[in-house]
């Protein structure tokens, strides 16, 4: 099994899901969060005021699915997230060595 983490700009995620729903992806865990990368940040203008933004707003969705999936959500999300702007974001594929569903106590594929 592989967990799958991608960090996408928050205005792609309706896309994503969409996508990775089409591809018959039954759940994800989608968090809020906020970091930097290559863009640094930005400054920005606030009642004549500059401060400077460190963190930019980004969303995380988290997958769990079989080996033989992983790829083709991969590219998927890789496909519907990219603008071709700097900020895109990344995906991180790691492996899961067990899963348990708590309410029956289904375990590994079964689980997911």
């Amino acid at each position: 099994m592989k967990k799958i983490e991608a960090i996408i700009k928050p205005f792609k995620l309706d896309d994503v899901k969409n996508a990775l729903t089409e591809l018959g992806v039954t759940g994800m865990t989608v968090t809020e969060v906020k970091g930097y990368g290559r863009q640094q940040g930005h400054t920005e203008l606030y009642r004549g005021a500059e401060y400077v933004v460190d963190f930019i707003p980004k969303i995380k969705i988290e997958i769990v699915v079989g080996d033989g999936e992983a790829d083709k959500i991969v590219d998927t999300i890789v496909t519907t997230a990219k603008t071709g702007k700097i900020g895109d974001g990344k995906i991180f594929v790691t492996d899961v060595s067990k899963v348990v569903r708590v309410r029956t106590g289904e375990t590994d594929e079964e689980a997911i």
